[in-house]
């Protein structure tokens, strides 16, 4: 039987703690990295391994955790009082109770755990028929961690706490993850045998081990090679450096994917965001959220696309910010172009620099080129709309709609005010501010006629110097 069967492994995920030395009215676990909650990091290495129940222990700010988890396939238990790990997997056992597969234990502080480590966990523990398999890592310096003892043929021996070791045992680099798989019926068994720390009286998963090796159960480990991958993050500067390696690591992948990044330490992508091969992100980039971008586009330095959809053969200028659009197949946006949430672009669409885009549909072909503002608007095909025109979509009440059909021609600084329509194959005269519907092939004029009084601005200079 395969040890990774999802009908055989539960996973219980600990998150009910407040982190306070995050300093922050926010729980430790949704703080955000590379474009998942911390906590959320640890619950796609459960979705991808496809475990049958993934079980999140919450505690503290409890709903606003359930609230910011909902997108989640998990069930919450619920421990009201944080009493300690051991006390925090023991809430979940009426959730479980029948259940006789593996439990897979882990905290939900570890956003850097990879599915190759868990996938060596329970292989081990299966292949060793153990009740219990933990990680274990080495430390340069394992201060504040509980020691790994072995011994002199390498065999588990234990875990002694930091408070509780001699000074040989605080010389030992080996230290307990925190990361754990036990058979279900004998963790339970043990759990209710575990005794209160004699420091603070809280229970500790690490004595569960004690228990079972006590019955001679058979403890299995694991050796975790990236330190990095299994040490919970507990401060800012922790979080920072996750983000590090965690940026780094989907750069790489990129790249590796067949993407060009120019300045791999410059370039921020998502780890939900995906980009095509033959595609080229210069430095100072951010692909944030489930971007997709296509083949062979390019991205310019400055530039941020948040949620968005991207097209094959894609420009993107210097200093684009793109958030929750679909851009077809070759368009090309910018330098310093603002597509606010809702935009559609079609195949070839030219967004041009300080071009702002709200809520419209721009069709094939179309020119948005400069110093535009262009929202809930349907733009058609073959559009060209000149610099400085405003689409006037707010009339203080409420928002109305501008449609432009295809082969239009609008001049340069035009208002269009909304809700008006501009015909197939129209124009619309330069300084033109529309109010009313605009017939197919028409050419439209909204603006004063102009006046010249010959000769006046010689006596306005002249009237001028006299003072």
């Amino acid at each position: 039987k395969s040890s990774l069967s999802p009908q055989d492994l539960c996973a219980v995920v600990i998150a009910a703690g407040q982190g306070t030395r995050m300093r922050s009215d926010l729980p430790k676990i949704l703080h955000p990295l590379g474009g998942l909650p911390m906590v959320g990091h640890v619950l796609e290495v459960c979705r991808r391994l496809g475990v049958k129940r993934t079980l999140v222990v919450i505690g503290h700010q409890a709903e606003r955790v359930r609230e910011a988890l909902a997108a989640y396939p998990v069930e919450f238990v619920l421990q009201e009082d944080q009493r300690g790990t051991a006390h925090a997997v023991l809430q979940t056992e009426a959730a479980l109770q029948g259940f006789v597969g593996d439990v897979l234990v882990v905290n939900g502080d570890v956003p850097l755990l990879s599915d190759a480590l868990v996938h060596r966990l329970l292989t081990t523990h299966a292949e060793s028929r153990a009740l219990a398999t933990a990680v274990t890592t080495k430390l340069t310096n394992p201060r504040g961690y509980g020691r790994v003892m072995r011994d002199a043929r390498g065999a588990f021996r234990g875990i002694v706490e930091e408070v509780e070791a001699t000074p040989a045992q605080r010389r030992v680099k080996e230290i307990n993850a925190g990361i754990y798989c036990f058979k279900a019926p004998h963790l339970f068994e043990a759990l209710h045998k575990v005794r209160p720390s004699s420091v603070k009286g809280e229970f500790y998963l690490p004595e569960v081990l004690a228990i079972l090796l006590k019955a001679r159960a058979r403890i299995a480990t694991v050796l975790a090679d990236d330190s990095r991958e299994v040490l919970g993050i507990n401060t800012r500067g922790e979080l920072a450096d996750a983000y590090g390696v965690l940026r780094r690591r989907v750069v790489d992948r990129l790249m590796e994917a067949g993407v060009t990044c120019l300045d791999p330490n410059t370039t921020h992508v998502s780890v939900q965001a995906t980009v095509g091969r033959d595609t080229t992100l210069y430095p100072n980039v951010q692909i944030e959220g489930g971007t997709r971008i296509g083949e062979g586009c390019t991205v310019h330095s400055g530039s941020r696309i948040r949620d968005s959809q991207v097209g094959n053969r894609v420009t993107v200028l210097d200093g684009c910010v793109i958030l929750e659009a679909e851009i077809a197949d070759e368009c090309i946006l910018g330098p310093y172009a603002h597509l606010r949430p809702g935009n559609k672009l079609r195949r070839k669409v030219k967004i041009g620099n300080f071009v702002e885009l709200k809520k419209s549909v721009v069709g094939d072909g179309s020119k948005v080129p400069h110093l535009t503002y262009v929202g809930d608007s349907t733009v058609g095909e073959r559009v060209n709309v000149g610099a400085g025109t405003i689409t006037c979509n707010y009339d203080g009440f409420g928002k109305h709609q501008t449609i432009i059909e295809d082969d239009v021609f609008i001049g340069s600084n035009s208002c269009l005010v909304a809700p008006v329509r501009i015909g197939r194959g129209a124009y619309v005269a330069a300084g033109s501010t529309i109010t009313q519907e605009v017939a197919p092939d028409a050419l439209a004029f909204g603006r004063a006629q102009q006046v010249n009084k010959e000769g006046r601005a010689a006596l306005i200079r002249a009237s001028k110097t006299k003072h």
